[in-house]
C-alpha cells in the first residue's frame, strides 16, 4: 500500500458539459464523461494533470512530468494544457478531483493524471478509473555522508546522529516508526519533500536524508561525498513501485494512444533522456 504524503482540504451545484466533458446536476455528484479521442483532436488541446511542488517531476513548470507530457501532446498533434494541482488527502480524492469528476472549487477533471501508483488496492478502489502506461519505478531510499558513515545496514548505525526527512512522506511515516519509534527525536522533519532533505544533507547539516530515489538522486546523483541506497526498513516496499497515469474510466481510445506514446518513448530511449536530464537514474516499472 502506497501511503501518501501530506495532503491537504461547500458544495457547488451548476454545471454543463465543456470542453472538459464535466456533467454535474444540482444535488447530485458531478461525473466526468471522457472525451472521444476524435473530438479531443478537434479541441487540439491535452489536459494534463501535475501535482504541484512534487521536483524532480514537476516543480515550477518544470520537470519529468512536465516533459512527459509534452511528449503525450505532442504525439497526439495537439497542444499541451497542464492543469497543476495541489495533492488532497489521499490518492483517491486526487482521482476523483482531477480524473473522473473535478474539483468543488470548479477546477478539473482533466484528460490525464500524471504520477499515478500503480497499486493494486488503489486500483480497486476506484473503479471510475483506467489506470495504465507505467512509465517509472519509484523506491524508498536513504542517502548517507560516506565519511561518516561508510556502510549501512541497519538503521542503529544512525543512532544519535541527525536525519533529514519530509515528516508528510512515506520515508518520514517509515523513519518515525522504525524500532518502535527510537529515531524520532534525531529526526529533521520540516522538509516538504525528499529533494528538501537531500539539501540538507549536501549542506552538511545531517549525517543522511530519507527520501524516494527520484528526490535524493535529482540533488546528489554523481557525488562521490553521498551513496544512495535502500532504506533498510522492513516496512518498505522491497521492490517499489510502478508509477503511470490514470484516465476516466471510458477513455479507451485515449488510454491505448498514450500507452503508445510512452512505449515508443521508452524504445527510442527518449524517457530515459527526460530522467537523465533531471539527474535520476530511469527504473523500468
Amino acid at each position: 500500500m502506497i501511503v501518501d504524503g501530506a495532503r491537504r482540504r461547500f458544495l457547488r451545484c451548476i454545471g454543463a458539459i465543456g470542453a472538459t466533458g464535466v456533467v454535474a446536476v444540482c444535488g447530485a455528484p458531478r461525473i466526468a464523461v471522457a472525451t472521444p479521442l476524435s473530438r479531443l483532436r478537434e479541441r487540439g488541446a491535452l489536459a494534463v494533470s501535475l501535482y504541484n511542488d512534487m521536483p524532480p517531476f514537476h516543480a515550477a513548470g518544470a520537470g519529468v512530468d512536465v516533459e512527459l507530457a509534452r511528449a503525450l501532446a505532442g504525439a497526439l498533434g495537439v497542444r499541451l494544457t497542464l492543469l497543476p494541482f495541489n495533492a488532497d488527502d489521499n490518492m483517491s480524492d486526487d482521482l476523483r478531483n482531477m480524473v473522473w469528476r473535478g474539483h468543488y472549487l470548479g477546477y478539473g477533471p482533466a484528460d490525464v493524471l500524471l504520477h499515478v501508483p500503480l497499486d493494486r488496492p488503489l486500483i480497486e478502489h476506484n473503479p471510475r478509473v483506467r489506470f495504465f502506461a507505467p512509465y517509472f519505478r519509484e523506491r524508498v531510499m536513504i542517502a548517507r555522508r560516506v565519511e561518516r558513515v561508510r556502510r549501512l545496514e541497519t538503521l542503529s548505525q544512525l543512532a544519535g546522529q541527525p536525519v533529514a526527512v519530509a515528516g508528510q512522506s512515506l520515508a518520514g511515516w517509515l523513519m518515525l516508526g522504525a524500532d518502535g519509534g527510537a529515531y524520532r527525536g534525531q529526526l529533521d522533519t520540516q522538509h516538504k519533500h525528499g529533494a528538501q532533505a537531500a539539501q540538507a544533507l549536501a549542506r552538511g547539516d545531517v549525517v543522511a536524508a530519507a527520501g524516494l530515489a527520484s528526490e535524493l538522486e535529482s540533488v546528489l546523483r554523481g557525488d562521490a561525498r553521498f551513496e544512495i541506497s535502500p532504506l533498510p526498513s522492513p516496512r518498505a516496499p522491497a521492490g517499489g513501485w510502478a508509477v503511470g497515469m490514470a484516465v476516466k474510466r471510458d477513455a479507451v481510445e485515449l488510454s491505448e494512444a498514450l500507452a503508445k506514446t510512452v512505449n515508443d518513448t521508452r524504445s527510442s530511449g527518449r524517457l530515459q533522456q527526460i530522467f537523465e536530464r533531471a539527474n535520476v537514474s530511469w527504473q523500468a516499472a
